[in-house]
């Protein structure tokens, strides 16, 4: 009885997240101009098929590569990502990855077991709220001539600030709305009830924002650990089980469609003209906006009449069941007090880098995503990037994004059809 309040949360959520991300894309917070790697690959795909030449052999070659990669179990999602992100954001990124990978040889213990991960994403994630809320909120330096910066973007620092506000109110009264229908107020005292809505509205937009940070500078994102730590903190706060359960399905899916739709802007942005046109880019932006909801309604719908069959075969995501037994084990102490300490390095970190390099929230994106190999990836595809560029100077540039977006969509495309057979078997 609590599935279908569970998916009018997640898909209200859904919905306020992509109204969000249309709202702050090509801000000073999340601008066009930056990686948003897997938008990039898609447009350099579109180029290369309406152009041909030798664009298009770029890219089939990187195609095939990425293929062939990824048949022997080489991410070359991420090495295709090396050759066109920030090189900090990606070298941190992939720092994060390799100590994932090889923590028990080096640190003879499981980070993430000791919760150290998240500590430092805690940290990195606080540090990088407050810099982003001084990009949107901060007041300009006085007695100095600047050129107005939102010129540089299609949503100036206003628009962003009402989004924001807008967009936090829209959360609010959603899960306002959803610990109502599922009983909540029958489960906890008035104080708790209220602190519990404030505490799932704040951490929905947190979630989004480092989220889309993440996606953005790396093209992957922790998605279900930024939520795993949302959990956590509402266990040490002391909620119900029955509202955590609630809590998770609505924080959970924020983040990932405001990632995944910045791809899609990026590519628009791309194709249009990297945003030469102002008003033709905000328009082209609406369509793909309308294009976006047209599809968010049919999968909602779609999941709503599926799920029971994918229930009743044991078709639960993998993250589900970690949901499920970090609600059971409760929050101790001891956890409590290895993430706080985790937080500072992580908060000196992401400091360091600024808002515009993100290499504490990078770092623990790489510690939490912790793919095999990853790492390596990332770190010799800045390497050959470096050296190409050495070598060639600017006419390394074009040639790196198309054997980039090759080894992106390959991978994508290995990843899909292999899917598919598994599932036709």
């Amino acid at each position: 009885n609590l599935i279908l309040p569970a998916l009018l949360g997640a898909a209200l959520a859904l919905f306020i997240d992509t109204f969000m991300l249309n709202r702050l894309f090509d801000s000073n917070v999340f601008p066009a101009k930056e990686t948003w790697a897997p938008g990039v690959a898609t447009a350099e795909s579109i180029f290369a098929g309406q152009e041909g030449g030798k664009k298009a052999g770029l890219l089939g070659l990187g195609g095939v590569l990425g293929i062939l990669g990824s048949m022997f179990s080489f991410p070359m999602s991420a090495f295709g990502v090396a050759f066109i992100g920030n090189e900090f954001a990606l070298a941190m990124f992939g720092i994060g990855l390799l100590l994932a990978q090889y923590q028990m040889p080096l640190f003879h213990m499981n980070l993430t077991a000791q919760y150290i991960p998240h500590g430092l994403m805690i940290g990195a994630g606080i540090v990088a709220l407050i810099q982003a809320a001084t990009l949107v909120f901060g007041k300009r330096k006085k007695n100095v001539t600047v050129v107005e910066e939102d010129s540089e973007f299609t949503r100036s620092r206003s628009s962003v600030r009402k989004s924001l506000i807008l967009g936090y109110g829209m959360y609010l009264v959603t899960a306002l709305l959803i610990a109502i229908i599922t009983g909540l107020m029958t489960k906890m005292s008035f104080g708790m009830f209220v602190l519990f809505v404030i505490y799932a509205s704040v951490a929905a937009i947190i979630h989004e924002i480092i989220v889309g940070i993440a996606a953005m500078y790396s093209g992957w994102f922790p998605s279900f650990a930024v939520a795993l730590i949302t959990l956590l903190v509402g266990i040490m706060m002391g909620f119900p089980a029955l509202a955590l359960t609630v809590m998770i399905s609505f924080t959970a899916a924020t983040g990932p469609a405001f990632a995944d739709m910045g791809y899609d802007l990026k590519t628009g942005y791309i194709l249009r003209g990297n945003g030469k046109d102002k008003a033709y880019e905000l328009e082209g932006r609406k369509q793909q906006y309308i294009a976006g909801l047209i599809a968010f309604t049919m999968a909602i719908i779609i999941v709503g009449i599926s799920y029971h069959f994918l229930f009743a075969s044991n078709l639960v995501p993998p993250v589900s069941k970690v949901y499920v037994s970090t609600i059971k084990a409760g929050a101790s102490a001891t956890i409590a007090k290895e993430m706080a300490l985790w937080a500072i390095p992580g908060a000196i970190i992401q400091l360091i880098g600024g808002p515009n390099k993100q290499l504490g929230v990078m770092l623990a994106t790489g510690l939490l995503v912790a793919t095999t190999n990853a790492g390596w990836a990332v770190l010799l595809g800045i390497l050959i990037r470096v050296v190409a560029k050495r070598i060639w100077g600017a006419k390394a540039e074009p040639i790196m994004t198309n054997l980039a977006s090759g080894f992106i969509a390959g991978d994508a495309l290995y990843s899909f059809g292999s899917s598919m057979i598994k599932s036709i078997k």
